[in-house]
């Protein structure tokens, strides 16, 4: 293990890519929780403030038209643009003063959310073409964690910041954030292949092109309809926490808290141990497997037992990452360079777009019913999907003809003679 991730921090693409995802993660969590204090503050509605990080996901469901983009101009190039964009987007809530100015927040977090699911997609077929591939699973461990360790400190600057000096400063550090990552991946040296010539098809016709290369796909298919059922699970579990802590635990709801530590601190091991685990199984194997671990945590999490409940907590953080990795992985390696950006935002969408339906339907589950029942009906999620991987079994699909395999990094890549070959984002 630790070979492989001294490996990937030795290439220097990968170092300024970590260091731009931990930047720009880190600005968007902590803009995202101040947003919804800043319009609860300006409001006083609960439910204007839940919307908020609704306008962030809902350009998730229009992954597969966003993604189109990715596909038709060279991917460092947009990624700078949009950062650069986006930070100029982030300069708005300035003007923000009253509640009739929450409009603007929402516009930009809509924005944001945009930008985010088209960043998403060019950098999962750049990064394939930046990164060595015998490092793939390291260097999507890797990033995994950095968007757990920021989505842990993020929040937290966010809420100090708009307590101490409001909503604006939060919004300037997002911008700061956007223009470092543009100046991180400015810095990522990598020969693109061309975009593929404009056809004279509809943006629909060509969208449609990557959704049919994954849904036929048969190795792919099943990875990422089991990454999208970890993580509707996920979110019936997380709704299910304050119910667990009050009638389970009979502890306060502050200690929320030391259970999303410790589900972090299992993410954050996943993550550092996908790489040396994908050179030795399938990603269908380990995604199954992740699967089957989330599911013992969310059973364990039924129980009275706070040292069971936390050692649950640790499961479902240690199970979750890998099918996620697993997934967006397999799609990156199977997937034709030129559809890469239109079939790692479909792929994105169906794996993501199901967390916010969930989130609505556990907040509903956990008003009626007992919160075991939610933790159990998580569980009987994730092990359904570890059960499609095991019978789907190894049954695959060639991609459709003539689409060539993603050329590998030309001899402009600048990185140490020891690494070769193309690697993928996961």
């Amino acid at each position: 293990m630790a070979v492989g991730l001294f490996t990937v921090l030795r290439e220097r693409n990968a170092r300024v890519y970590l260091a731009g995802v931990i930047v720009s993660g880190f600005g968007d969590s902590a803009m995202l929780l101040a947003s919804g204090v800043w319009v609860k503050e300006l409001t006083g509605s609960s439910s204007l403030a839940a919307l908020a990080g609704f306008c962030a996901w809902a350009p998730t469901l229009a992954g597969p038209f966003i993604g189109n983009l990715a596909d038709r101009m060279r991917r460092r190039t947009l990624l700078i643009a949009t950062s650069l964009v986006l930070a100029a987007v982030m300069t708005s809530p300035l003007a923000v003063r009253s509640p009739e100015d929450v409009w603007l927040l929402f516009a930009v977090l809509t924005a944001v959310g945009t930008g985010s699911v088209l960043m998403d997609a060019a950098e999962t077929a750049l990064i394939a073409s930046a990164v060595p591939g015998e490092v793939r699973g390291d260097f999507n461990g890797l990033v995994r964690t950095a968007i757990e360790s920021t989505g842990l400190l993020g929040p937290l600057i966010g809420a100090g910041l708009f307590t101490l000096v409001g909503g604006p400063a939060v919004a300037l550090l997002n911008a700061l954030s956007f223009l470092l990552g543009a100046a991180a991946f400015s810095l990522i040296r990598v020969r693109e292949a061309p975009p593929a010539p404009r056809s004279r098809r509809s943006w629909a016709a060509e969208t449609a092109e990557g959704v049919r290369h994954l849904w036929r796909h048969t190795g792919l298919r099943p990875l990422v309809v089991a990454g999208g059922c970890a993580m509707t699970a996920s979110s019936l579990s997380s709704t299910a926490t304050y119910a667990l802590l009050d009638v389970g635990l009979h502890r306060p709801a502050a200690f929320a808290g030391v259970l999303g530590s410790v589900q972090a601190l299992g993410s954050v091991v996943s993550g550092l141990t996908v790489g040396a685990l994908l050179r030795r199984v399938p990603a269908r194997v380990l995604s199954a497997i992740g699967l089957a671990v989330f599911a013992l945590g969310a059973l364990a999490r039924t129980t009275g037992s706070v040292s069971l409940v936390l050692g649950g907590s640790l499961l479902v953080g240690l199970g979750l990452p890998w099918p996620l990795i697993g997934a967006m992985t397999t799609v990156q390696k199977e997937t034709p360079g030129e559809l890469l950006g239109r079939v790692a935002a479909t792929a994105s969408t169906l794996v993501f777009a199901p967390t916010g339906l969930a989130l609505l339907a556990g907040t509903a589950m956990v008003a009626v019913l007992d919160h075991r029942v939610q933790l159990l009906a998580a569980g009987a999620v994730a092990l359904g999907a570890a059960a499609l991987l095991v019978a789907t079994g190894r049954t695959r699909t060639a991609p459709p003809a003539a689409a060539p395999a993603a050329p590998p990094a030309g001899p402009g890549r600048d990185r140490p003679p020891r690494g070769a070959g193309a690697a993928e984002k996961g």
